[in-house]
C-alpha cells in the first residue's frame, strides 16, 4: 500500500483539509485499496483536536468528509513508514528535516529519508505561490482549499504515474 502523509504546523488547518480532499479524490479515483493518507503538524498545540472550524465549514460546503479526524504530532517512525510526506510550507520541511536529521545516522540514510519530503506546491509549478498560507493567520481558507485541490490532484498525478502505472 503507497502511504501519504500531510503536515503542516498544528493540524488543525491545511494538513487535514489536504488530508480530506486527497482523501475524496483517491475515493473518486477508485484507488482507496491502493493508498493511506494521514495528516498530522510538526507543533503540538492542538493534539486531539478536531479541524479548525474554518477547515470544518469550508469541507462541509464542499461535501468532503472529515468526521473523526484528529489532530496528532508527526513522528520520527512517521519518517520511516509513509512513502510521501507532503509539507504545507518550508518552515513544515524544515522542522521535518531537523526531525530525520536526529534519526539518521548516515548522509545515505538522511537522503534517502529527505527524497520522500517536498512542499505540496512543488507539484504545481505554474503555480506562483510556494508555500500553502496559513488560513489559521490570514482567515483565507478559500484560497487555501484551492491550493490544497491543485496539489493534490497533482499528487495523484505523480502517485499514478510512479507508483500505479
Amino acid at each position: 500500500m503507497i502511504s501519504v502523509l500531510f503536515v503542516c504546523l498544528g493540524n488543525i488547518c491545511r494538513s487535514p483539509m489536504a488530508e480530506a480532499v486527497f482523501r475524496q479524490q483517491v475515493k473518486e479515483a477508485g484507488l482507496e485499496d491502493h493508498i493511506r493518507i494521514d495528516s498530522a503538524g510538526t507543533g503540538d498545540w492542538h493534539i486531539g483536536h478536531p479541524p479548525h472550524e474554518g477547515t470544518r465549514k469550508l469541507l462541509d460546503q464542499k461535501r468532503i468528509a472529515w468526521s473523526g479526524m484528529v489532530a496528532r504530532q508527526v513522528t520520527q517512525e512517521d519518517m520511516r513508514q509513509f512513502d510521501y510526506i507532503v509539507a504545507m510550507d518550508d518552515s513544515n520541511r524544515r522542522n521535518l528535516r531537523a526531525i530525520i536529521a536526529k534519526q539518521t545516522t548516515s548522509s545515505d540514510q538522511r537522503g534517502e529519508l529527505e527524497a520522500k519530503l517536498f512542499r505540496l506546491l512543488d507539484l504545481v509549478p505554474e503555480n506562483k505561490i510556494e508555500d500553502v498560507p496559513d488560513p489559521y493567520y490570514t482567515g483565507n481558507f478559500d484560497e487555501v482549499y484551492d491550493l490544497v485541490a491543485a496539489g493534490c490532484a497533482a499528487l495523484l498525478r505523480k502517485i499514478k504515474t510512479e507508483r500505479l502505472s
